[in-house]
This record gives structure tokens, C-alpha cells and sequence, in this order.
């Protein structure tokens, strides 16, 4: 029994540790496209510190891009952060932390950390999931976010090389065999369905809201049908 807990254990880490290389690096991007916004090093380096979540941080430097005022976009990365609630509703009984430990979790609450926790066999298992992603996310991303803030455009977008390309592939390898039934088939197709048809007219973030929103209503539904 051991040795199974143990290979499962280490499969867990280097699944998150793949998904957070690949997601930390994007921090770059965001540290050229927020110096070119206007904010100067240590204000970029300071949204990546305490705001932690890439959509959020994008918009937010998108609306002071385009002459909003930081208020405005403050107001529209809060917006777009509602999502990570619903992550920790479903979250919190599952790692079942109390107090500091809480805390501190939930400022690794994000996309990816809740995307290695959730459908976890064992509470132990999500919770190497969860710190592992997010831990790695938190330190690679503010890092990039540095030295793409220091280098500006010098070292071009790293969506050039794939890199975000990257981020959806490991999502959807590690979403694809959860889909085993019907109804989650069902819903993921329709969240992403609507997700898509959302995009040309939202701000980035706003579509995965959407689609958590889709995900969500079927899921009062199929209670209430049950019930």
C-alpha cells in the first residue's frame, strides 16, 4: 500500500510541476506588457506579488493601456477574479485547512491549482496537487514577471514560442479522462461552446468566468433533478 501511495505521490508532483513550468513562464509576457502600459518595475513586480492570477493582472493592464484609469481596471480584475470563489467553494472541504494554513491558501488559489486538486482520490493527493502547482506557478511567475518587466519588449512575447499554446494542451490532457460520463461530456462541450462565443466581445478572463458559470448552473440543475 505504501508503494502505491508513493508512486502516486510522484506522479502527482510531476504532473503539477509541468503544468506550473509551463504556466509560470508566461509571467514574462505580463512583465513587458505592463512596463509597456506605463507601470514601472516594482508596481508590475508588485501586482504579480499580491495579486496572483494572470487574467486579473492582464486586464487590469489592459484597461490602463487603452486610458482607463487604475481604479477602472482595479474594478475590472476584481471582476474577473469572482471565479476563484467558486474555486474555493469547491476547494475548501476537499483540502479542508483551517486558520493560517487557509489562509495562505488562498492566495495559491488559481486556475491551475485548483485544475491539479479537484478530483483527487484522496485529500492528500489534492493537496500535493494543489501546493505543488501552485507554489511553483507563484515563484516562477513572479520571477518572469521580473525579468520580463526588466527586459521590456527586448525579449519578444512568449507566445511566439508556444508557450500559452502549451498551458491549454496540459490542461486539456488532464481534463480529457475526467470526462467519463454523459453529462460531464455535456456540459464541457456546451461551457466551452459559450466560452468561444463570449470571446470577441469580452476582455480576457471574462470567458473562463462564463464558462464556470455554465458549469455551475448544471450542477443546480442536476441536483435539483435528483432531488
Amino acid at each position: 500500500m505504501s508503494e502505491e501511495v508513493t508512486e502516486d505521490r510522484r506522479a502527482i508532483v510531476g504532473d503539477s510541476l509541468a503544468v506550473g513550468v509551463a504556466t509560470g513562464a508566461y509571467g514574462i509576457s505580463f512583465g513587458a506588457v505592463s512596463t509597456a502600459s506605463g507601470l514601472d518595475v516594482l508596481q508590475t513586480c508588485a501586482l504579480s506579488l499580491l495579486v496572483f492570477t494572470g487574467a486579473s493582472q492582464f486586464a487590469m493592464v489592459g484597461v490602463i493601456a487603452s486610458g482607463g484609469t487604475p481604479f477602472a481596471g482595479a474594478l475590472t480584475a476584481l471582476l474577473l477574479g469572482t471565479r476563484n470563489t467558486l474555486y474555493g467553494l469547491r476547494l475548501a472541504p476537499l483540502l479542508a485547512w483551517t486558520g493560517g494554513r487557509r489562509l495562505a491558501a488562498a492566495h495559491l488559489l488559481i486556475d491551475e491549482s485548483t485544475a491539479m486538486s479537484v478530483g483527487r482520490s484522496t485529500r492528500e493527493g489534492a493537496r500535493v496537487g494543489f501546493l505543488t502547482t501552485g507554489a511553483t506557478i507563484f515563484v516562477l511567475w513572479n520571477l518572469a514577471t521580473a525579468v520580463g518587466a526588466l527586459a521590456g519588449e527586448a525579449i519578444g512575447d512568449p507566445r511566439d514560442y508556444g508557450l500559452d499554446a502549451a498551458v491549454g494542451a496540459a490542461f486539456l490532457a488532464l481534463l480529457w479522462p475526467r470526462l467519463d460520463r454523459p453529462l460531464h461530456r455535456a456540459v464541457a462541450v456546451l461551457a466551452a461552446a459559450v466560452a468561444l462565443g463570449v470571446v470577441p466581445f469580452t476582455t480576457a478572463g471574462v470567458p473562463v468566468l462564463v464558462a464556470a458559470g455554465v458549469a455551475l448552473l448544471a450542477g443546480v440543475l442536476t441536483v435539483r433533478r435528483k432531488r
